[in-house]
């Protein structure tokens, strides 16, 4: 199963909403709590509609509208989303309102818009789209699963162009909640420090990011898909190097043809370890690269990495931002990106040049 990439867009911690500029000028963090630097959203949304709408709403909404025009397809064949958390700022809302209120004059409006669908059925009626619409709810794979069912979708002829996406957002009680059981780390790090650092915890954050997948490469085609793997739970070093070779090999590739690596690295050093080993091991040969500490650490940040690796095919250029000692390759024809939460959900993502 294989899909060109024929436009995108995300919206990150990065100014990278307009894909014009591509990491030049990183900004720089201190602070534990990543949040998105979002758009003008005049000219996307209805200004009446967009009051009532939440922050991540309106950023996938943008996110999909930049990435619509940029694949230059006014109607996607069907539109497919992974979330972890859905649109938490109203879950929270209406959560609250069921304690002050004393579970009485509920309005309905927080519950209907905390939905993990809710942003995919937004996308819809904004487009008039009666197509197939599906949201993935699956943790660390829930964009990886999204994105499965596109290039299945693809794969049996059910659609040309597939608008895939993932979208999750940060807020302050969330934030709250996973720093007492440990995701964060206690002291402020500086983001491009982050990679040296060996505490527990990472840095939180979030992001919209979409994808216009396509059957047939567009004219302005970033990158082809070429293949995509999770692992559950691997129980040891030599399980995770098996499952990258098996991927490559099903390509007809090989550990050599791998020309960029980008890694998970989130400088949690309980963590970190399952990404030096291959880096220092199985994938030293080829160029390493990192991204968390551009977009913090969120369970679709697997999204942002996509954005990163179809940007580099694009332009064949990595950012000096993002690269892990000195780059190797030239040119760049195979990207493999390789990420974890937790530990837990693992995923391999393969993409090649056109």
């Amino acid at each position: 199963m294989e899909a060109y990439i024929n436009g995108l867009s995300v919206i990150s911690p990065q100014n990278t909403f307009n894909n014009s500029d591509f990491l030049s000028e990183p900004v720089v963090y201190t602070t534990n709590y990543l949040s998105c630097i979002e758009p003008s959203y005049k000219e996307y949304l209805n200004p009446t509609l967009a009051r009532r709408m939440a922050r991540i709403i309106k950023m996938g909404i943008a996110a999909s509208n930049i990435c619509m025009k940029d694949a230059n397809v006014a109607m996607p064949d069907a539109i497919i989303t992974g979330t972890a958390l859905g649109c938490l700022e109203d879950t929270e809302k209406f959560l609250w309102a069921i304690i002050e209120n004393e579970e009485q004059f509920l309005t309905p409006t927080s519950f209907i818009q905390s939905t993990h669908n809710t942003v995919s059925a937004q996308i819809a009626l904004q487009l008039k789209c009666m197509n197939y619409n599906f949201t993935y709810v699956h943790k660390g794979f829930s964009f990886e699963s999204a994105l499965l069912d596109s290039l299945m979708t693809i794969a049996e002829g059910e659609a040309q162009n597939v608008l895939t996406g993932a979208h999750d957002e940060m807020t302050d009680k969330y934030y709250k909640v996973c720093d007492r059981i440990g995701y964060w780390k206690k002291e402020n790090v500086s983001t491009f420090d982050l990679i040296n650092s060996k505490t527990n915890g990472s840095i939180a954050g979030e992001g919209a990011a979409f994808f216009m997948l396509g059957a047939q490469k567009g004219e302005n085609v970033y990158a082809k898909i070429r293949g995509l793997k999770t692992i559950y739970k691997p129980e040891s070093a030599a399980e995770i190097e098996k499952h990258i070779n098996q991927l490559l090999a099903e390509k007809g590739l090989t550990i050599n043809d791998i020309d960029v690596v980008l890694y998970g690295i989130n400088g949690d050093v309980q963590y970190d370890h399952v990404y030096y080993n291959l880096k220092d091991g199985l994938l030293k040969n080829s160029s390493a690269t990192y991204f968390k500490h551009l977009c913090g650490e969120y369970q679709t940040a697997s999204s942002f990495a996509m954005w990163i690796a179809a940007m580099i095919l694009k332009t064949q250029n990595i950012p000096h931002a993002i690269l892990i000692g000195e780059n190797k390759r030239k040119p760049i024809k195979n990207v493999l990106i390789y990420n974890t939460f937790l530990n837990i959900d693992h995923s391999l993502l393969l993409l090649s040049a056109c």
